[in-house]
């Protein structure tokens, strides 16, 4: 009632403007708020940061991962893989896709000349494209959920996403921004079973940032559920053939830099090694199996960091997997999402398992699941929508301290 109230009071001014305009304030707003933290973060940089006491927000916006962004744009990929003392393939670019680089770097271009963050034009290109992708996401994001709730839960759904815990991605030189957009398009497109676009989409994702294999499991699973409910929803055959022919072709860029890198380098497991590179330094040797990242970090983070034991990690990394199972099967909210929603993030979650090291990290890479902020607004009360915006906010802040102001390479404190 209260948030009735304050809807039907709000300036009619507001409720008149297009939906675009709206996203575009609300999106304005989350970032002067952001960057008044990274402001913040720059004057408590700590003297053991790998940013020194003197950082700016400049030295934020290209650090870390953005390094290796900017270094491609400049230098591209090597033909030789670096190794180490000890023989192994050392951390390169090939860790990194070339579509988010390369377009900061023709964005970047009309200010070549502006020495901006020690980095003439390029730095300037990623902050736009990373801003740009952001507001597009945004919009793309209202426009998937509001088919599946009300305009006002999607819009609260919209703000969440424009002010969470990991929002500064949209101001960083980082490709998630970008991988977003071509995200939630393809799955906005599922949702309205327009297909034709998702033959240039999945290539986008494919070659932006790690990813598109879990797009092909989804396309999987929902060509499964498509037809164990074909009778209550009709499946065509054009249909069929589309899903089929979309999810071989994700499979198929999901593995092509797999191949172009063993091509380049000569060595055919180049990016597997290169990924592994990251890895080493929390665990030793350079071997993978599917799943093994999660089992073994339970095992490191329960047994020698917090000290609860190993066999307490994975009775509670086995519990999470059983709880997120039931959320997205059982959990009113989120099946009033769709199926499309509740696919891809149980594929993406299950990649992440299949593939991931758990570390700090993971908090950028969970940003792929952020339409289930449409779940966390949907309860009506204005209450609990500002508290929910509260946390964002102070996770936000968080995440940015954590980050960036206390920034060292120990795993738990990378971005």
């Amino acid at each position: 009632m209260a948030e009735h109230a304050l809807i039907d009071s709000a300036p009619r001014g507001w409720r008149a403007l297009p939906v675009a305009l709206r996203i575009g304030i609300l999106y304005f707003a989350a970032r002067v708020v952001t960057t008044l933290f990274l402001i913040l973060a720059t004057t408590l940089s700590a003297p053991g940061s790998r940013f020194g006491q003197n950082a700016t927000i400049g030295d934020f916006i290209l650090g870390w991962d953005a390094q290796w962004y900017w270094f491609i744009a400049v230098n591209g990929y090597p033909a030789d893989l670096p190794l180490t003392e000890a023989g192994q393939v050392a951390e390169n670019a090939w860790a990194f896709m070339p579509i988010y680089p390369y377009l900061a770097d023709i964005v970047g271009l009309p200010f070549g000349a502006l020495p901006w963050m020690g980095a003439p034009g390029w730095g300037v290109g990623a902050l736009l494209v990373s801003l740009a992708a952001g507001y597009l996401s945004c919009l793309v994001l209202y426009r998937m959920l509001s088919m599946r709730i009300d305009a006002t839960a999607a819009l609260w759904s919209v703000v969440f996403f424009a002010a969470g815990p990991v929002a500064a991605l949209f101001h960083l030189g980082y490709a998630e921004s970008l991988f977003l957009l071509w995200l939630f398009l393809a799955i906005w497109l599922l949702q309205r079973r327009e297909f034709g676009w998702l033959y240039l989409l999945i290539p986008l994702m494919g070659f932006t940032r790690p990813g598109v294999l879990a797009f092909a499991l989804f396309l999987g699973l929902y060509g499964i559920s498509r037809w164990v409910m074909r009778r209550r929803d009709p499946l065509a055959r054009r249909e069929v053939v589309h899903i089929v022919a979309l999810g071989l072709l994700a499979v198929v860029v999901g593995f092509s830099w797999q191949v172009i890198a063993g091509i380049v380098t000569g060595r055919p497991d180049a990016y597997l090694a290169t990924e592994l590179a990251w890895r080493r330094a929390s665990i030793p040797g350079d071997g993978f199996a599917p799943f093994e990242g999660f089992v073994q970090g339970a095992a490191l983070w329960f047994g020698r960091i917090w000290g609860l034991g190993e066999v307490t990690g994975y009775i509670v990394l086995a519990a999470s997997v059983v709880a997120v199972a039931a959320l997205l099967l059982f959990e009113p909210h989120v099946k009033r999402l769709g199926i499309e929603v509740r696919l891809w993030v149980a594929s993406y979650l299950i990649y992440l398992l299949a593939v991931f090291f758990p570390q700090s990290s993971i908090f950028r890479l969970l940003v792929p699941v952020s339409p289930l902020w449409g779940a966390v607004a949907q309860p009506k009360s204005i209450v609990y929508r500002l508290s929910v915006l509260a946390l964002c906010l102070i996770g936000q802040w968080w995440w940015i301290y954590n980050m960036y102001s206390l920034a060292n390479t120990a795993f738990w404190t990378i971005p």
